[in-house]
């Protein structure tokens, strides 16, 4: 069980949003742009979903594939030993050895490996953290709220699950206390557009103003002309 953590680790390292960007992005190096971070958010915020969605399955593959190989091999074990491989994955991202113990904020890989121990409850979260995100386009907003919903959706559905969630939660808050501070600086910037991009006036009077697609509508009385 021991060489399995240790793989675990090594895998849950990899920086794959990091090599993904050197690989097939530009000449920028991922942990100099955007917020510095070598997951797929600030891939997204780079270059896009053309390289930020396979980092985004590579590493929530990266949580999920150690954790349900430590459930298939050792059956008996308990809630313990699929818990203790999703934080040593969980670990490995966030403090790479590969990157002098530096990494990512651990959503996804954390999220892949809830996925093998907790597949409906870590299902309804990444809904909660799919709409928070096109509602606010921050990720970390999504992603912390998004770990509070997991906690209360667990404890409805599974609460014996509740002490491993409650120290993914806890750890993704840690890993996101920088975004926290940009938070209620007002600093933190948007991944993506949020769903309120094309509106140009917020208050009511001018989106009733407005016609069909958002157009100013046309008179319908026109002056003859001279």
């Amino acid at each position: 069980m021991l060489p399995w953590l240790l793989l675990t680790y090594l895998v849950g390292a990899v920086p794959f949003g990091l090599v993904i960007a050197t690989l097939y992005g530009g000449d920028q190096d991922i942990r100099g742009v955007g917020s510095g971070n070598i997951g797929a958010t600030n891939v997204l915020r780079v270059y896009g979903w053309r390289l930020a969605l396979p980092t985004l399955v590579l590493d929530i593959a990266k949580g999920f594939v150690p954790t349900l190989g430590a459930l298939l091999i050792w059956p008996g074990r308990g809630l313990w030993w699929p818990a203790l491989v999703a934080a040593v994955a969980f670990l490995g991202h966030c403090y790479s050895v590969y990157l002098e113990f530096r990494g990512g904020k651990g959503v996804a890989t954390g999220a892949g490996a809830m996925l093998a121990i907790a597949p409906v409850p870590i299902t309804l979260a990444a809904v909660i953290w799919a709409s928070l995100l096109a509602l606010t386009g921050r990720s970390s907003v999504a992603s912390l709220l998004a770990a509070i919903g997991l906690v209360g959706i667990s404890a409805w559905w599974s609460p014996e699950i509740i002490p491993v969630v409650g120290l993914l939660a806890v750890g993704i808050v840690v890993t996101h206390l920088s975004n926290i501070r940009r938070l209620m600086a007002g600093e933190e910037r948007q991944v993506v557009r949020s769903v309120r991009w094309g509106r140009k006036n917020d208050d009511v009077a001018s989106v009733v103003e407005q016609g069909p697609g958002g157009r100013a509508p046309s008179p319908l009385w026109k002056e003859p002309m001279p």
